[in-house]
């Protein structure tokens, strides 16, 4: 039986680019939606996306756990 591919690896940078813009765009409009004005929503919507990104990429990727060698004897 033959397993299909896996799929592309995509660097941990650009995750954190996604993230940050889909979420930096709900913030602007979540605040534009409430009644703030643009000049404030773009401002703490590039904030965000920032933050955001930041905190992705530093925390976001998972680490593989270590194998434990066997203890046979």
């Amino acid at each position: 039986m033959q397993l299909p591919p896996r799929p592309p690896s995509i660097d941990q940078g650009v995750i954190a680019l996604v993230w940050a813009v889909v979420l930096g765009t709900y913030i602007y409009f979540g605040l534009l939606a409430v009644g703030a004005s643009a000049a404030t929503a773009i401002v703490l919507a590039l904030v965000s996306f920032a933050g955001i990104w930041l905190l992705v990429r530093l925390r976001g990727e998972e680490t593989p756990l270590r194998r434990r060698p066997d203890r046979r004897s």
